[in-house]
């Protein structure tokens, strides 16, 4: 994290560590890999109703 971040950035990389330290692994809707394991954290996914922030996949 950097000084220099917005209030968005900084957000994402707290919820990113968050996420991690609980076991989750956390990719860019761009670059999935649904072979990495169980409980998987991915960030800017679009949905049907719309975009999402975060959607898990256990």
């Amino acid at each position: 994290m950097t000084e220099n971040q917005n209030p968005e950035q900084k957000a994402r990389d707290n919820i990113d560590a968050l996420l991690r330290q609980a076991g989750w692994v956390v990719q860019s809707a761009k670059k999935i890999d649904l072979n990495v394991g169980l409980g998987q954290a991915v960030r800017e996914y679009q949905t049907d109703a719309g975009p999402a922030d975060y959607v898990l996949r256990g």
